[in-house]
């Protein structure tokens, strides 16, 4: 019995790290769309949204079907709704790599309003998250959770960066005003992303430990 629980645990976590896998390849795509103007990449971020809500069904189907069937202990409940309650911040993340994906197609009709720096470094560092993030669960490492919590403070650091400057840019010129509210769109689906990974860092750290840690401003 307990060994037909375990492998149930553990089909849990390995497709949960699957669908989390499925919102770093939208991210890093959707971000290769933005900085090169690729309409058929942000196409392919957007048709790849339907994979990762069909896996988030799946998955939150099967943790309550292990419930019922196994009447999992307390250690493994706990596992089972860090799992459920992470599902929802995966989709949303996977929701936010599409909608700069959607914008990436809009920008790439036009030349470039500059040359982009900030936001794929937004890009990168929310796959530096994921990939943390991944390793704390495989690895069942709370300190590396707690790194992605940290992680998420340098993304917010260059919101405000690329905030400021493309507000400079329509108070400069406003014609460049369509163009900049869009790319200032793609930077908070960024930093929106970044704080659904922080919630999900968050559950992993109670999963791992029991300790409930709340940052000041949490996404639900």
């Amino acid at each position: 019995m307990r060994e037909a629980l375990d492998k149930a645990l553990n089909q849990l976590i390995e497709e949960s790290l699957r669908m989390l896998s499925l919102v770093r390849e939208m991210t890093q795509k959707a971000t290769e769309a933005l900085v090169e103007g690729d309409r058929a990449k942000a196409q392919e971020v957007i048709s790849k949204d339907k994979e990762v809500d069909a896996l988030e069904l799946k998955i939150e189907n099967e943790a309550i079907t292990l419930i019922a069937r196994h009447q999992p202990v307390a250690s493994d409940l706990r596992l089972i709704f860090t799992v459920i309650k992470a599902l929802t911040d995966l989709e949303r993340s996977g929701d936010y790599a599409m909608h700069v994906a959607e914008d990436a197609f809009v920008l790439a009709q036009e030349p470039p309003l500059k040359r982009y720096v900030t936001l794929p470094e937004m890009g990168r560092r929310l796959l530096e998250m994921m990939d943390t993030l991944a390793k704390a669960v495989a690895e069942r490492d709370p300190e590396l959770a707690r790194q992605v919590l940290s992680m998420d403070d340098q993304v917010d650091a260059l919101y405000e960066e690329v905030s400021r400057e493309l507000l400079t840019y329509m108070m400069e010129d406003p014609r460049t005003i369509s163009k900049a509210l869009t790319l200032m769109r793609v930077a908070r689906s960024y930093e929106r992303l970044g704080d659904h990974l922080e919630n999900i860092a968050e559950r992993v750290i109670y999963w791992l430990t029991g300790e409930v840690y709340k940052a000041p401003e949490d996404v639900y």
